[in-house]
């Protein structure tokens, strides 16, 4: 429509200092969460890093103030797949005392290959809910407050084209993704009359290593979708598509029968569930043989 094609090109991008002094990124040190550091920093922001390998955190910190002068950036060891009552008090005593604009949550997980949903280990169940729900719920508690007292802020929750379809085989991280779309759009209805707006942003397949796709005309870089995604930071728009390719695939495919979507990804899914299973398989044979 003409109000995406403004608001994609044409509709400038907010100010983003004027909502805090520092934004903080979860999943912060590969594919789009450090692309949203790196476009942020560029923007003027601070910079809190958030994930779990503080070696990684410490080449992400050094990358952005090699390249943006005069940018601080701080960084907080957290590992999100136990993100229980100890370790969430870790991460809201690091952030005391920061001015925080900007919230971005991007840490998630999904499965190693699509499976039947009894097929999961409960430790997987566990970790989807743990880095996909409540890694969200608890950064956004963490925060908020904050950005209340001062009544501005922005939170961006980063869901999946997943939440948008029945997507079979994958049901867990699609249901927890569409989770993040109703929390996202409740929140910013609740707030976004107090200053603060919540945004849920909806990729579709992105090349990163979660994804394990390459870059092609509708799979775009991190770089090249956060780029067009802080454009959209600040604005009232409770779910958004940033890289107009994929609201373009997303109007296509709502066009057909959701039967028809089901069963086409269901039969896609079983393929790359087969071929999962046989490598599973062949590293089961392989570290029996080292055994022997």
């Amino acid at each position: 429509t003409l109000s995406s094609v403004y608001k994609s090109f044409i509709r400038p991008g907010k100010d983003l200092k004027k909502l805090g002094k520092w934004a903080v990124i979860t999943g912060a040190t590969d594919g789009i969460g450090k692309a949203y550091a790196m476009a942020l920093a560029k923007k003027g922001m601070n910079i809190v890093l958030v994930s779990r390998t503080e070696a990684k955190l410490m080449d992400v910190k050094s990358e952005i103030q090699g390249k943006y002068n005069g940018i601080e950036v701080q960084h907080v060891v957290c590992d999100y797949s136990n993100f229980d009552k100890a370790a969430q008090d870790k991460v809201q005593k690091s952030l005391e005392g920061l001015e925080i604009g900007i919230l971005i949550n991007n840490v998630g997980v999904s499965y190693r290959y699509p499976q039947f949903f009894h097929e999961l280990t409960d430790d997987e169940v566990r970790t989807l809910l743990m880095m996909n729900i409540d890694s969200t719920v608890w950064m956004t508690r963490i925060v908020l407050p904050g950005m209340l007292d001062r009544k501005k802020g922005a939170i961006i929750n980063i869901s999946s084209g997943s939440a948008l379809y029945t997507l079979p085989l994958l049901a867990e991280y699609s249901g927890a993704k569409s989770f993040i779309e109703k929390f996202s759009r409740a929140l910013n209805a609740e707030y976004s009359a107090k200053g603060v707006t919540c945004q849920c942003q909806v990729p579709f397949y992105v090349a990163t290593k979660l994804a394990k796709m390459r870059k092609s005309l509708t799979v775009p870089t991190p770089s090249e979708f956060a780029a067009m995604g802080v454009r959209w930071i600040g604005y009232a728009d409770a779910l958004v598509q940033p890289f107009w390719l994929h609201g373009l695939q997303a109007w296509v495919m709502f066009q057909l029968p959701e039967v028809v979507i089901a069963k086409g990804i269901m039969a896609m899914h079983l393929a790359i569930r087969k071929k999962g299973l046989k490598k599973d398989a062949k590293i089961a044979e392989d570290a029996m043989n080292k055994t022997k």
